[in-house]
């Protein structure tokens, strides 16, 4: 059961990664346009992402769950260490849903309005930033895992783990990913005429991705990250990152003629394989310290609460993704059906 467990928990992030990812990107696609473009993008989003927002979320809640659940050393690691950007991350997303509804329902012709928009694309480029940054902390093994807080300052136990280039390196490539990401859905969401703009975005965006994942790769094994290092000693990882590389061929040829079927596949394939390629090196080591990696498989709940975790979780799942796949379908964010 515990592998059901463990789907789970990589299957919402994979979701999380893929949804939110392409919802945070929206807002960052918007900042760096121009502002006749921005009105466009704006338009765009409450008509794709407006009914179906709220949903992306879910994933993060449910990862947050099961890590509490069935993995409580790796939650309260996590969520003692990373209070600070895990604090900031909920305070980002939270102002964004804020911004999000007021800036098409309150004081629609008001002022106010240039506050929204800054709050919802201030907040779209910082939210994934510090999404990134604790992802960075948790694989970088600079945490310091320890029952004795007092031989530590409060700066060597919560900033200096997180706040280093490895982790802001990994944070700006997430918000890139989140561009990118965006940038292809709204290629296949866009009029004849306005597509050429994501088009142009989606292409800015997969060079962002490739730059900032290569040399957050080669700082990383330059410092001599073990989770770089093994990461690219491994020959699953290598192959993983080979097959992503060898699919911008056919992404980069499927944006360039506005496919939106096939260039959201080919996306969604590349995030597949990132993952991948950055879980299976070191699983079941998942989080990694000053003192090495730390399994997820050594540090889990009683057999018995895994159990019952794993049929909820199966039960669950059973009603929330037919649910959540009609609710897609039913706002056409699902058009695997259509013509590309």
């Amino acid at each position: 059961m515990i592998y059901v467990v463990l789907f789970f928990l990589a299957f919402s992030l994979l979701l999380y990664v893929l949804l939110a990812g392409a919802d945070f990107g929206a807002g960052i696609v918007e900042l760096f346009s121009s502002k006749k473009n921005q009105a466009i993008t704006k338009k765009t989003i409450y008509r794709v992402m407006g009914p179906v927002w709220e949903a992306n979320h879910i994933w993060i809640i449910i990862m947050i769950v099961i890590l509490w659940v069935a993995f409580p050393a790796y939650y309260n690691i996590l969520v003692v260490s990373l209070h600070i950007p895990l604090t900031l991350m909920l305070l980002g997303i939270t102002l964004r849903g804020v911004a999000f509804v007021f800036r098409h329902y309150d004081a629609y012709i008001d002022n106010s309005q240039i506050l929204y928009d800054w709050m919802f694309k201030t907040a779209s480029l910082v939210t994934p930033i510090f999404l990134g940054i604790t992802f960075g902390a948790i694989i970088s093994g600079e945490i310091i895992h320890t029952t004795s807080v007092t031989d530590y300052s409060f700066k060597a136990l919560y900033i200096d783990s997180w706040l280093h280039p490895f982790s802001m390196l990994t944070g700006f490539f997430f918000a890139a990913l989140c561009a990118f990401l965006s940038a292809v859905l709204l290629i296949g969401e866009a009029d004849a005429i306005n597509r050429k703009v994501y088009v142009k975005k989606a292409t800015i965006a997969t060079i962002a991705v490739v730059l900032i994942g290569f040399i957050t790769i080669l700082y990383g094994y330059y410092t001599e990250v073990l989770f770089v290092v093994d990461f690219i000693h491994n020959p699953y990882a290598i192959i993983a990152i080979t097959l992503s590389a060898i699919l911008l061929i056919p992404l980069w040829t499927s944006i360039r003629r506005g496919r939106r079927i096939l260039s959201r596949i080919f996306a969604g394939s590349q995030v597949l394989l990132i993952l991948i390629a950055a879980m299976v090196p070191h699983y079941p080591a998942i989080l990694f310290t000053t003192e090495g990696g730390i399994s997820i498989l050594e540090n889990k709940a009683p057999d018995s609460v895994i159990q019952v975790l794993g049929i909820s979780l199966i039960i669950g799942g059973s009603v929330i993704l037919p649910g959540l796949f009609h609710l897609l379908k039913s706002f056409k964010m699902i058009k695997i059906l259509e013509r590309t």
